[in-house]
């Protein structure tokens, strides 16, 4: 069985979505990251080098971060559902997407709440702006982020801009919006949330 190590109110959140979709048993082990002195559960360290959530251990295959373990997941027991076939042409865009969030959104985050100046061509996120403008280009007209059916860059996306509008931090276009209410309107998203709030 799935063993996923969270906390409420984290990048946690993904990962209960991401557990409901594939539609795996898993059992929750609970880490106060908040606490003065850590107790962490056992087998935590194994499975985040770094003792951030989220995590999981699925019998001895470790994964930390919640793009790479949503990709786990997708590959492991949804194979050409949530994740396209590793031949598929669609998989270098779904890989992009996928880790768009952690590679360009949460930088440009960083960038945006630390007022840096902007800096493109030597930020490996580029901007605030280029993020911003790269995905309003993406799903101008788009039913899912990469290939033609969610996925789990979806999952991510999706949860990025509930995120960044929820903050107030961007107002999204009306196909962001549209996109985004579609992603959450899936009975795993419904499931997730509810799980997630009876757990936190």
């Amino acid at each position: 069985m799935i063993t996923f190590y969270y906390a409420p109110q984290t990048r946690s959140a993904r990962i209960f979505w991401a557990l409901e979709e594939v539609g795996q048993p898993y059992e929750l082990q609970k880490v106060d990251i908040r606490a003065e002195v850590r107790r962490d559960p056992e087998g935590f360290a194994d499975a985040s080098p770094l003792r951030k959530v989220p995590a999981i251990d699925d019998d001895g295959a470790r994964v930390a971060d919640s793009a790479a373990i949503c990709l786990y997941l997708a590959d492991r027991y949804t194979p050409g559902d949530l994740a396209p076939p590793l031949d598929h042409p669609a998989r270098g865009e779904f890989l992009t997407w996928l880790f768009y969030t952690p590679s360009v959104i949460e930088p440009a985050m960083a960038e945006k709440f630390a007022k840096l100046d902007p800096n493109p061509t030597s930020y490996p996120w580029g901007s605030w702006d280029k993020m911003v403008s790269a995905i309003a280009a993406r799903l101008a007209g788009r039913e899912w982020i990469a290939w033609d059916r969610f996925t789990v860059a979806d999952m991510m996306m999706a949860g990025s801009l509930q995120f960044l509008s929820q903050f107030g931090m961007m107002e999204l276009t009306p196909d962001m919006a549209a996109y985004k209410d579609r992603c959450f309107a899936r009975p795993a998203a419904a499931r997730a949330q509810e799980k997630e709030a009876a757990a936190s």
